[in-house]
């Protein structure tokens, strides 16, 4: 299926209304395609082309913003590079989607073996380029690598297609003003930030881009109403409730929360404070969210991820895996199809995470099966441990993991980001008085930080392998 490029079509639907706010400048549609054309014209001249498939190596800024579009007008697929890899990790990703060029901000330089500099990019000649007034749906528009939580990362195909259902079912669930904004504070090179850039053109509204999520400079945008969405991850989430402590301006519509869930202390005080938090379930090969609660469910569900959106289902395998399908799921993995395979069941899509739906068929998202903890031969689920830890004050943030152990196969190990008045005693009494004795963990390690994917994730396999 063809479609009227999405930017061209926005241009001349809402030239004047303001598609980007970065740095306190604000742009409008027809002033990004025209940006964006014009950095067509230099990566023409670097010698860039329709379905080349080019890297980029940024941050949160105009530029890496700009450069998404142009790309997208020449018709070239993006590879997303995550800036805060090494060198090595980067160079796997280039080498396995064998990329033909690299453009890198020119603060990651010292990250690539070779590249076009941003600086070079900008100051180069200009070529006239080839700009598609159409595009074929079907084509691949980007790959992200996963995070790489378990094993090599695999590189994620995203169509336009996917991205433009991605769209649609989330605006057919959250719904659509004139007024509407979206706050990205996520990475532009995760999938939840890129999806915001996509509906802001699909939908005609503005992205409010921030280089870097400031607690305190966030709650004065939310307190300032010009914001009515804005998408975060847990610990984001924790931060704002941390240096505010009541609710924010009524334009504020959704706080989307993805990226894992959250503890159930923390979705309390969201309700008790009237903060329109909605809950999803997504993931890279979903381009974003999936499952999602609807905003007039948000504050009865708590806990729940909520239901498939419109054009998607979802349901759970014999074993617990909860199973997807939908026109936003991939069509697989980069260069690998023995990965492909085995992420598909007659036509679902296995996310090797463990749910359950309610019998309204809500779902609520238990566990990676890959997070599961199997001591003496019994299941343990670490966000259970990590509800009841959380409910301890000092504990800041909080992550489980399994431990081999010689008796038992694995045993729990917490890790505890704490603040002062943090006492072993009191919340080992607290874990005796709210879980099984097999469920208590065995150590309690305190650390500085969790090590966390960019997307807000922890590294689990990072800390089984302390």
């Amino acid at each position: 299926m063809d479609m009227t490029n999405w930017l061209q079509k926005r241009v001349r639907l809402s030239p004047k209304e303001t598609a980007l706010v970065f740095e306190g400048k604000t742009e409008t549609f027809e002033e990004i395609y025209q940006a964006a054309e014009n950095l067509a014209g230099k990566l023409f001249f670097q010698g860039v082309r329709k379905d080349d498939r080019v890297a980029i190596l940024g941050k949160n800024d105009r530029l890496t913003f700009l450069l998404i579009h142009a790309l997208q007008q020449i018709g070239a697929e993006t590879l997303f590079l995550n800036n805060r890899l090494t060198k090595k990790e980067i160079a796997y990703q280039l080498e396995n989607a064998n990329v033909k060029e690299v453009i890198v901000s020119d603060i990651f330089l010292d990250k690539v073996n070779s590249g076009i500099s941003y600086t070079e990019l900008i100051q180069g000649e200009y070529k006239q380029p080839d700009i598609l007034t159409t595009w074929d749906l079907t084509k691949v528009a980007s790959i992200m690598y996963t995070s790489g939580t378990t094993g090599k990362p695999k590189g994620v195909i995203q169509t336009y297609d996917n991205h433009w259902w991605s769209a649609v079912s989330s605006v057919l669930n959250l719904g659509l003003t004139e007024h509407d904004s979206w706050l990205c504070v996520v990475p532009i090179f995760h999938i939840s930030g890129l999806s915001i850039m996509m509906r802001s053109v699909i939908y005609g509204i503005p992205v409010y881009l921030e280089e870097h999520f400031e607690e305190e400079k966030i709650t004065k945008m939310l307190l300032s109403g010009e914001i009515s969405t804005i998408s975060v991850v847990t610990s984001m989430l924790e931060r704002l409730l941390r240096v505010h402590d009541g609710g924010y301006h009524s334009n504020l519509r959704t706080v989307l929360l993805g990226g894992g869930p959250a503890n159930k202390a923390t979705l309390e005080v969201c309700k008790e404070r009237n903060i329109p938090l909605v809950q999803s379930f997504g993931m890279t090969e979903t381009a974003s969210q999936i499952v999602t609660l609807s905003p007039k469910e948000a504050l009865t569900k708590i806990g729940s991820s909520g239901k498939a959106l419109f054009p998607a289902e979802v349901k759970i395998a014999a074993d617990g895996e909860i199973l997807l399908k939908g026109p936003s799921i991939t069509p697989g993995y980069l260069h690998n199809e023995e990965a492909t395979k085995k992420a598909f069941l007659d036509g679902w899509f296995k996310t090797g995470d463990i749910g359950c739906l309610d019998e309204a068929g809500f779902l609520f998202v238990l566990e990676r099966r890959s997070d599961l903890i199997i001591s003496g031969g019994e299941n343990i689920y670490p966000t259970e441990i990590e509800q009841v830890i959380s409910n301890y004050e000092p504990v800041q943030e909080v992550a489980v993991v399994g431990k081999a152990d010689l008796k038992w196969g694995s045993v729990p190990v917490a890790y505890i980001v704490a603040s002062d008045g943090f006492n072993e005693a009191d919340l080992r009494t607290i874990c005796q008085t709210n879980l099984a004795s097999y469920k208590i963990p065995k150590q309690f390690v305190l650390v500085e930080s969790l090590p966390k994917t960019a997307s807000g994730k922890i590294k689990r396999n990072q800390l089984k392998e302390n």
